[in-house]
């Protein structure tokens, strides 16, 4: 399945602090609250929602743009994932 990218990187919205918990449709697991307080939780989330969404509308609620830019280069993606963002948002390339 295609990864669903977002038109503007400034539409992403999405909490910057706190406890967010993702729904099930992105992740199964029964543990799916975050603490974006700690980075290796920050690191899974952006992961997760990055890989599994299939609406841009989780994307703008859950992901923020400016963090999005500052993790990029530590985000471990499956390869389509991350071609589809970076040719969208060339900037992330450089990050």
């Amino acid at each position: 399945r295609p990864a669903v990218v977002t038109r503007t990187l400034t539409e992403l919205t999405g909490p910057r602090r706190g406890v967010v918990e993702l729904p099930v449709r992105l992740m199964w697991s029964s543990d799916r609250t975050f603490d974006l307080a700690d980075p290796d939780q920050l690191l899974w989330m952006y992961e997760n929602v990055l890989r599994e969404s299939t609406r841009a509308d989780d994307l703008r609620t859950l992901i923020d743009g400016r963090t999005l830019r500052r993790v990029w280069p530590l985000l471990n993606l499956p390869r389509g994932v991350r071609q589809a963002w970076e040719a969208r948002h060339r900037g992330l390339r450089a990050a």
